[in-house]
């Protein structure tokens, strides 16, 4: 019989738990008027937030939509700033309960864990491979759509299998079902990355377990097995596919593919081979772009020296646990601010 965890709304709403997930929503975003008008009025805002969520009243506000293009197209939901401060109470609450049932190679959204992590443990498991195996060969898998996907009904009863306490319950089938349809959860919030990692834990049980698969990593919807034989991987991407579609209700990417290890495997930002890591070719087109265009912005006295060196130094800190240095110095050569 699976753990289940009953008597977890009071801890939700209690006022030190609310105040916490208002200090982490705020992060960053201290000075734009959704949080300054929520700041003013602090205690009156947790308070009413308490009442909401203990008589099981609190309702959703409305989403504001907008796009990124970063690294690819996105329609990205933002919702009202009190909204926020509940998601990251509920989820302080419920994501360790769910924490202790992840695998150890389930990277994306979790603590201690991350894209660099992520990166680490295959540059690992391909050293591993070298020693091992002659050969190797790598399923690279990618879910279409992953969040827009996402069944309600599904994930709903996913989730009853750890928590019973029905207000709780409650409250995360209220902020599931808060987009139209029954599929989709919203790229944006704090509670849809752990809602995916919850989703897609089901199959990673189902690789590590059922299929007995040893060399396994996923970030988000993306997912790398490593093998010495190349039908055994065919046959494992098909059961893959399989369990997707039938248990999930999701379609695996038509870029999944099986390959040879010794072209190097595209992951988390990085092109990795059992001996060295290189950036990404799109990662280096960007960044020459984006100097391009902060070169000019700096010409017109529209940004400081400040705002470059913030750009720099995030691609500078993700470049460095690359082999990068020739590749960082080629980037860098052309631009003098």
């Amino acid at each position: 019989m699976p753990i289940t965890y009953n008597n977890l709304i009071s801890s939700i709403y209690s006022f030190n738990n609310l105040y916490a997930g208002y200090i982490k929503a705020r992060k960053c975003k201290r000075y734009t008027n959704d949080v300054l008008k929520f700041s003013s009025n602090l205690e009156k805002e947790l308070i009413e937030l308490q009442k909401e969520l203990s008589s099981g009243r609190y309702k959703t506000g409305n989403y504001k939509r907008f796009t990124i293009f970063e690294p690819k197209k996105r329609e990205i939901s933002a919702l009202p700033f009190r909204d926020r401060v509940v998601h990251h109470a509920l989820c302080a609450i419920i994501e360790p309960l769910f924490n202790n049932k992840f695998i150890h190679d389930s990277y994306a959204c979790r603590l201690g864990k991350g894209t660099h992590a992520a990166s680490s443990a295959l540059s690992l498991y391909l050293r591993r491979s070298k020693r091992i195996w002659d050969r190797a060969y790598c399923l690279k898998g990618d879910i279409k759509k992953c969040f827009q996907s996402i069944d309600h009904e599904i994930l709903k009863r996913i989730i009853r299998r750890t928590i019973r306490c029905k207000k709780t319950l409650t409250l995360i089938d209220e902020i599931i079902d808060s987009t139209s349809g029954s599929k989709g959860i919203p790229i944006g919030n704090l509670t849809s990355q752990l809602f995916a990692n919850i989703y897609l834990n089901e199959l990673d049980h189902f690789i590590k377990e059922k299929l007995k698969v040893k060399f396994y990593i996923r970030y988000l919807d993306d997912f790398i097995i490593i093998y010495r034989d190349k039908e055994v991987v065919h046959g494992w991407h098909g059961k893959i596919k399989q369990f997707v579609e039938q248990q999930l209700k999701l379609t695996l990417n038509a870029k999944t593919s099986v390959f040879p290890v010794n072209q190097g495997v595209d992951f988390v930002g990085y092109r990795t081979w059992a001996t060295h890591k290189l950036l990404r070719k799109r990662s280096i087109i960007g960044m020459k772009r984006k100097l391009r265009k902060l070169a000019v912005l700096h010409r017109e006295g529209r940004i400081g020296l400040k705002d470059i060196k913030c750009v720099l130094a995030s691609w500078l800190g993700h470049a460095q646990h690359a082999n990068s240095h020739n590749v960082v110095k080629r980037v860098l050569r052309n631009f003098v601010f």
